[in-house]
């Protein structure tokens, strides 16, 4: 395969984040290219205020891709976009979009377009977020005529940190509260590693989703890169099988 000739991808995460690039790379494997920038550090704010900071520079950051010929962008960071709600991401990406020349999504965008294409119209909610950003991320997905049945409260520890949370530790937390067997899982955030814990949990008519797994699948729509590639990683496969047979 000719590197230069794959799709280029274009990901946009914090800079903490120890997740997004390795997972992006597994769910593509070589057949696509995968190319980072983050958004500033930003000490002395809190959560919220860097949330909505990451939005105030996030054209600029983009731009920091230069003339890179990107296919697409994915903006990976949830919880900046959950502030604007499902209407006003879908606007600031929209323009985002027209400005740089290729289309941009922020990874709540690109879940909410895998669960369309899913059939899906409720969900439980695995988020180790703070609980005012979990309520945030639940109000997202509502105003976007979902129902949340339930959500599963994740810690690392005694502390809300998705960058922490342990496969092991997420999988016992998990497994304390009965998911649904015939329904939609969202591991909402694209700091938590979820790849191992998602094929633990797999089962017969259990749609898993994370925020980097939809991610990774609204690129391969955007790009016309077939699910069915031997590049592409079996989570992926398995999403296409459940939107070519819905329950």
């Amino acid at each position: 395969m000719d590197i230069r000739s794959v799709p280029r991808i274009g990901i946009v995460v914090p800079p903490e984040n120890p997740t997004a690039e390795p997972e992006f790379h597994q769910f593509f494997g070589a057949g696509t290219n995968v190319h980072t920038t983050r958004f500033p550090v930003l000490p002395g704010q809190g959560l919220r205020a860097v949330l909505e900071t990451y939005n105030e520079v996030l054209p600029g950051v983009l731009d920091g891709f230069g003339r890179l010929p990107l296919d697409a962008a994915v903006v990976a960071c949830s919880a900046s976009h959950y502030l604007l709600g499902p209407d006003g991401d879908r606007e600031f990406c929209a323009r985002l979009g027209e400005r740089a020349g290729y289309p941009v999504r922020s990874s709540a965008l690109t879940t909410l377009a895998a669960i369309e294409a899913l059939g899906l119209d409720r969900l439980t909610l695995v988020s180790p977020y703070e609980p005012w950003l979990t309520e945030l991320s639940r109000g997202y997905w509502e105003k976007a005529g979902l129902t949340v049945d339930a959500v599963v409260r994740i810690r690392a520890g005694e502390v809300h940190d998705p960058y922490r949370v342990t496969t092991e530790g997420l999988l016992e937390q998990v497994r304390r509260n009965p998911l649904p067997e015939d329904g939609a899982v969202l591991f909402t955030g694209t700091g938590m590693f979820t790849l191992a814990a998602l094929d633990e949990l797999a089962c017969p008519g259990r749609v898993l989703l994370s925020s980097n797994l939809a991610s990774a699948w609204w690129a391969l729509q955007v790009t016309g890169t077939p699910v069915t590639a031997p590049t592409v990683h079996p989570l992926l496969k398995g999403l296409a099988a459940h939107r070519a047979n819905p329950a």
